[in-house]
């Protein structure tokens, strides 16, 4: 069973390979500023421990998230510094919303013969991930910044059936850790095995990088997701979940 200091560093894993380009420390918080879709970009996470009055920091990140224009969103684990903190933000009437669970699982050294999916240069690939889910332009240049800005080695993959993109996915290893992303299926081609071909290809290309164990996160009540990584071994080790006063994305 896992202990609570490696699902510590698999939240840290799951920070990095999210981090934007622009984010500030305040007083053990990590602020990130980025607009667009990615909520873990453009969230407090409150990861290290607290020295200031709680009230007080809340209302700093308040004007602070208000003077950039963005929506302010506080992204909760079980790690989440002070314990008191969801229970404040909940008596100050931050609504609570998209509970995810973060899975993990042992790569195994062979897969079999996968079918293959092919890569993509970044931006391209970018483009294909904003098509399928129908995002503007602003959040895909986000997108596409956040993952330039990575020092981290990446893989991103899609799978084409007829030749148009039906499937996406991206890998980020590590420390030994492969990080599955934006795995996203056309709604039109679901249920085609073209999910599993994705996170096949990224798990077989995470061990070639030497990644040994992957991650990923997943909506909690996503159970047809949940259902097919499942079969490469995902379990969840935790959850996280959002408060904030914004419209449910």
């Amino acid at each position: 069973m896992a202990q609570p200091h490696d699902l510590r560093r698999l939240e840290e894993l799951g920070l990095n390979s999210s981090a934007p380009p622009g984010q500030l420390l305040y007083d053990g918080w990590l602020l990130r500023l980025l607009p667009g879709q990615a909520k873990r970009a453009r969230s407090v996470n409150a990861v290290y421990p607290s020295t200031l009055a709680l009230t007080d920091k809340i209302r700093y990140c308040e004007a602070l998230y208000r003077q950039q224009g963005l929506p302010m969103i506080f992204r909760i684990t079980p790690f989440s510094e002070p314990s008191g903190l969801d229970a404040e933000l909940q008596a100050l009437g931050y609504p609570r919303f998209d509970t995810t669970a973060v899975e993990a699982a042992e790569i195994p050294a062979s897969l079999g013969d996968p079918e293959p999916a092919d890569s993509l240069p970044l931006a391209d690939w970018v483009q294909a991930v904003g098509a399928l889910r129908g995002s503007p332009s602003p959040f895909r240049e986000a997108h596409l910044a956040r993952l330039q800005s990575s020092p981290l080695p990446l893989v991103p993959r899609v799978v084409r059936h007829e030749g148009q993109i039906v499937a996406t996915g991206l890998t980020i290893v590590e420390d030994g850790w492969a990080g599955l992303f934006d795995i996203v299926t056309a709604a039109a081609a679901r249920k085609q095995g073209f999910g599993r071909r994705i996170v096949a290809s990224l798990l077989q290309a995470a061990h070639g990088l030497g990644a040994r164990q992957a991650y990923l996160q997943v909506s909690a009540d996503n159970t047809p997701a949940r259902r097919l990584y499942a079969q490469f071994g995902f379990t969840e080790r935790y959850q996280y979940w959002y408060r904030g006063h914004v419209e449910h994305e």
